[in-house]
């Protein structure tokens, strides 16, 4: 497979290669040039494998100039059970709540949330091309939440990686910040920006768009729009539909299909969804869930994207999705319009702040399957309440969000999978709330929450950052 840019401007490159980089070398994201397809019976020579090894059939479509022994290998330290105890990703119904609904277990790693999953496996990919080039990776993140503790959790104490996280100065829940501040191993660098998370994505893509500076200081990125990400997303996709059709007989399985409803802020989640579903993956329809801030609802339901200002990005109980400008939604956009055609139409958005898609929305739906809502604070706090009284789970904020838009978008006779974003720890103050009490803390995150913590604030200030990262880059 070889990637190419969504701006027309980069050489195809295989997947080794865009795996250090963030953005293309012309300002656009890497893309696949095309996609493998799926049959139902590859899906089921796969339905016995165990989830390191689903990883490496699926990893191993994107990253075909990885030996395939070397790529086992990196999944099954990924995946290993001192990371991720069995089962990895547990399905669990929710049938007290709506018939057909289930939730997919995507935060038993290591930070509590779904990003451990695609991090862990980055934690081991990223060292291991860099060790065979002979070359060091400062990677440069912007973080929501999750994003950076599960980096970090990943790379830590790594030889020849450096991580400098930026994150919103105060729009973090306490644990998202503890899992992040408390690390002090030297190759960990968090700034707190003064600022909302798209401030800090805008910092990261200005830094990305200087190809010296960025070559000078050898930066990357693992954030949503790495290519080694939405590789390892894919997986779990697969996974999921493997475990909610396992015990139909096989004429019931050749026409089971599934929708997954994904709580979305960047669109690299769902993107991953989009591009298994492109691939073969039996998913009917992916039903994104957004919270107030709810630009990617606005667009999916009328073909407008606007992103808001800083001021209008508004401060949520569910903060990692308090994003106005999804960078992934690019992907998408190029692969509905065309080349040629998103080459003239893109544009747009930086000339207007707008991009008018109006005429391509009926496709969002007949052709791709997306379908889209919001939630908010009083119906992600409601959501939380009836799933834990009804089934005794908690939920996250997050996940509750997702757990709304599928409650009301679902339909009989399709299973309705929604992805857990995070574990409901990491937002006590959200859950007490919802459930009128405080819940009992757990002993380790009670000690992550009293450790000392190490962070570095900063203005919202271009320059600044340049010098913070020259002083902190490890040199080849």
């Amino acid at each position: 497979m070889q990637f190419i840019s969504t701006r027309g401007g980069m050489t195809p490159a295989g997947f080794t290669e865009v795996l250090l980089s963030g953005l293309a070398p012309d300002g656009g994201l890497t893309v696949p040039d095309a996609l493998p397809s799926l049959t139902r019976e590859t899906l089921e020579s796969w339905r016995r494998l165990g989830y390191a090894e689903l990883a490496t059939e699926v990893i191993g479509l994107f990253a075909t100039d990885v030996p395939r022994e070397d790529l086992a290998r990196l999944t099954a330290a990924a995946y290993s059970p001192d990371r991720f105890p069995a089962p990895i990703v547990p399905l669990r119904p929710l049938t007290r709540v709506a018939d057909g609904l289930e939730l997919v277990g995507l935060s038993e790693g290591p930070t509590m949330a779904f990003k451990d999953l695609a991090m862990q496996f980055l934690g081991q990919a990223i060292p291991y091309v860099l060790a065979k080039e002979g070359r060091v990776l400062n990677i440069l993140g912007a973080t929501s939440g999750d994003t950076g503790s599960a980096a970090e959790h990943a790379f830590r104490g790594k030889d020849n990686v450096s991580v400098v996280m930026l994150s919103p100065h105060g729009r973090m829940s306490d644990v998202q910040r503890a899992q992040m501040y408390s690390l002090d191993d030297p190759n960990i660098v968090n700034v707190a920006v003064h600022g909302v998370f798209d401030d800090c994505q805008n910092l990261v893509k200005a830094v990305n768009a200087d190809p010296e500076f960025k070559a000078r200081n050898s930066v990357g990125a693992v954030n949503s729009i790495n290519v080694g990400r939405i590789a390892a997303q894919c997986v779990y996709y697969v996974w999921a539909w493997l475990r909610a059709t396992d015990e139909l007989d096989d004429a019931e399985r050749s026409g089971a299909q599934v929708d997954v409803a994904v709580p979305s802020g960047n669109f690299g989640n769902i993107y991953a969804g989009h591009l298994a579903r492109e691939m073969g993956v039996p998913i009917r329809r992916l039903i994104l869930a957004t919270n107030e801030n709810n630009v990617l609802d606005e667009f999916f339901r009328t073909g407008v994207y606007t992103p808001r200002s800083r001021e209008d990005t508004l401060a949520t109980s569910s903060p990692s999705m308090d994003i106005s400008k999804a960078s992934n939604l690019e992907r998408f956009v190029f692969e509905l319009l065309g080349a040629k055609e998103f080459s003239r139409r893109w544009p747009e958005l930086e000339a207007r702040g707008s991009l008018d898609l109006s005429d391509q929305q009926a496709r969002f739906e007949s052709e791709f399957g997306f379908v889209s809502a919001s939630s908010t604070h009083e119906e992600r706090l409601t959501a939380i309440r009836l799933v834990h009284t009804l089934t005794g789970r908690l939920i996250d904020p997050h996940t509750a969000d997702g757990v709304t838009v599928a409650l009301a978008l679902m339909e009989p006779g399709f299973p309705t999978l929604v992805l857990e974003t995070a574990k409901a720890a990491k937002f006590g103050a959200t859950v007490a709330e919802a459930l009128g009490g405080e819940q009992a803390v757990d002993e380790a995150v009670q000690a992550l929450l009293d450790a000392p913590q190490h962070v570095t604030e900063l203005d919202n200030d271009l320059d600044a950052l340049r010098s913070l990262i020259e002083e902190h880059a490890l040199r080849a």
